[in-house]
């Protein structure tokens, strides 16, 4: 443990300094500690923050060699770029969006007299907020896709169906956490919620968190790199066995693992539904029923139908 201001990025003394150097790090490094007392306490696990251990205050840190990223270091040393823009330029560069997000608690990024500490769950989030809406201002451009696509991924008892339809762009994330999980630990029943955005986005922040957040970004790239458009639905349906927060890289990631695998494809939604029924456990007409995406597409015309009749 190390009190901080978290307004004093650029003067916070060596250990703040050193804490940025790893951050910005391109390597594994070697970190020697000394701490004031024995580290004491117990091992915390909790949804809104990564599990830790016994903890002591720190006396001393030390680096061994370690490499900084150069394109992380030129956007740290550029004073006057904005955090966002920087994010993205970080992105384009080919940077994992993990280490952009490690570098941006740090208050690595921004115009200089901005820059602070912030807590990691904050970091992950902003850093897929820019980077999606960065990424959906060409998808918003894109043509349609030509069909109706399910996306599938399961990992850790989680399962996570993407249903791409050919509509304008919209998307939704709805969650479904069975008794005895993470965000449902003494429930007795399912418990489902979501949130969705029009074709401009949303000015809140999502309800559900930054899974969200995470989500988007996923399927945001997949559309970008087939540069097509199209209305996204996430399906997340969490058993007993996920027992662990693991971070919302998990459905960044396992969102990612289900965009790059061939889809099921079909002509229409109704074929669609009774196939997605088939692979979760909880019935359709409950997952309809949580939704605004889904109802929209599946009973609300576009316009452009009424003139071709």
């Amino acid at each position: 443990m190390h009190r901080v201001d978290v307004h004093r990025v650029e003067d916070g003394g060596r250990i703040v300094d050193l804490t940025r150097e790893l951050a910005l790090a391109e390597t594994a490094t070697d970190v020697e500690a000394s701490f004031a007392k024995r580290p004491q306490g117990r091992v915390v696990i909790d949804e809104g923050v990564q599990p830790f251990g016994p903890s002591a205050p720190l006396r001393q840190m030390d680096l061994g060699g370690y490499r900084v990223d150069p394109r992380l270091d030129r956007a740290h040393g550029d004073a006057d770029l904005r955090a966002a823009p920087a994010v993205v330029r970080l992105y384009r560069d080919g940077v994992a969006v993990s280490r952009i997000q490690r570098a941006f608690s740090v208050g690595a990024f921004g115009v200089r007299k901005h820059r602070k500490f912030v807590p990691t769950r904050w970091s992950i989030t902003a850093v897929d907020d820019a980077i999606a809406k960065a990424i959906l201002g060409g998808v918003r451009t894109y043509p349609l896709i030509n069909e109706v696509r399910v996306h599938e991924a399961v990992g850790f008892d989680d399962r996570f169906l993407v249903i791409l339809i050919p509509r304008a762009w919209r998307y939704e994330s709805i969650e479904a956490w069975y008794p005895d999980t993470v965000w449902n630990p003494l429930g007795r029943q399912i418990v489902m919620f979501g949130d969705h955005e029009g074709f401009d986005g949303r000015t809140t922040y999502a309800s559900i968190g930054g899974c969200y957040y995470a989500a988007r970004l996923a399927i945001a790239e997949a559309l970008e790199r087939e540069r097509r458009q199209a209305a996204a639905i996430l399906l997340r349906e969490t058993h007993p066995g996920y027992i662990l927060p693991t971070g919302v890289w998990n459905v960044r990631e396992h969102v990612r693992e289900a965009l790059r695998r061939p889809p099921r494809t079909f002509g229409g939604l109704q074929e669609t539904v009774a196939y997605v029924g088939t692979r979760l456990d909880i019935p359709m007409g409950q997952w309809i029923r949580a939704s605004e995406v889904l109802k929209h597409t599946m009973y609300q015309r576009e316009i452009e139908s009424f003139a071709s009749t």
